[in-house]
């Protein structure tokens, strides 16, 4: 790997952390990983999935998605997603294949700013609320209600007490939602520790996609297992009956992706649907928090 240059982003902070500070298992898989490779070893699949069936299974979806819209503006539907995950898990990338053929007045994305200090002020999940779908919308967020969960804690951005209120409230909240005729689906999207630490060091080199990389990016390579700790203690709090997680091995963004249009297309009823393409998720990858590992 080249030592970093100092026109990186944030000072090639994280070049320094892959040279420095990474352990050396992830240093070596990184090494030892050509382009299409897994990193993970416990990653059920050894390479990338073929461009080919990629685009084909991609293409047949896309197909499904527009009919759902259609669906959705006829009946009215109200369809929340949420999208969480590590970080360089593929939630932007992902949620750029559920839009591309889709009218952003129908299907938006929700990506709020740190809360200003009048929302800090407020109900924690009030700020949330004015985002949820109308009817005939679909509403996807990215990262959502769930900071409080996962990377508020991690760095000190909430209280104890504001973290076990934010877990005595959420069911009931959610629970209203779907009683309320909101189609919930929580996506989470989980990567590697080696394939995060490759997909970061791409960006910072990449002019495109520098503005991907945040300081939070920067801080939390080295919190690896204070985000396992936050995310486990997340699902099991959070992980209902009626709002359960559905949580994708994303290690490979091409599986991950198809998975998660499935995963939404597979649990909703809608005109002219292609059950063979709007399928169950690859088993192998998708499932409940019993999945994830840290």
């Amino acid at each position: 790997m080249p030592k970093p240059a100092p026109d990186l982003p944030f000072d090639g902070a994280i070049s320094r952390y892959y040279a420095d500070e990474a352990p050396a298992a992830i240093r070596a898989a990184i090494d030892d990983g050509g382009k299409n490779d897994m990193l993970d070893a416990t990653y059920p699949y050894r390479t990338r999935w073929d461009r080919d069936d990629y685009d084909a299974a991609m293409a047949a979806l896309q197909i499904e998605l527009v009919k759902l819209q259609a669906s959705v503006k006829d009946t009215g539907k109200r369809i929340a997603i949420v999208f969480e995950g590590r970080d360089a898990a593929g939630k932007g990338g992902t949620i750029k294949r559920f839009r591309e053929n889709l009218n952003p007045r129908i299907a938006r994305v929700v990506a709020l700013s740190k809360p200003t200090d009048v929302e800090a002020s407020q109900w924690y999940f009030q700020r949330y609320i004015n985002h949820l779908p109308a009817g005939g919308e679909i509403a996807l967020f990215d990262r959502s209600w769930y900071n409080r969960g996962v990377i508020e804690p991690v760095f000190g951005f909430c209280t104890p007490d504001q973290r076990a209120r934010f877990f005595a409230q959420v069911n009931p909240f959610e629970d209203m939602l779907v009683r309320e005729g909101i189609h919930l689906v929580k996506i989470w999207l989980n990567v590697g520790r080696a394939e995060q630490l490759r997909r970061f060091l791409k960006r910072e080199r990449d002019p495109l996609k520098q503005w991907k990389l945040s300081s939070i990016d920067v801080k939390g390579l080295p919190r690896w297992e204070d985000y396992s700790a936050a995310i486990s203690e997340t699902f099991a709090q959070s992980h209902t009956a009626i709002a359960p997680w559905t949580v994708i091995r994303a290690d490979d963004k091409r599986r991950a992706r198809v998975a998660a249009i499935r995963a939404v297309l597979s649990g909703l009823d809608y005109a002219r649907k292609d059950a063979a393409a709007a399928c169950l998720p690859d088993p192998s990858i998708t499932g409940g928090p019993d999945i994830w590992h840290g």
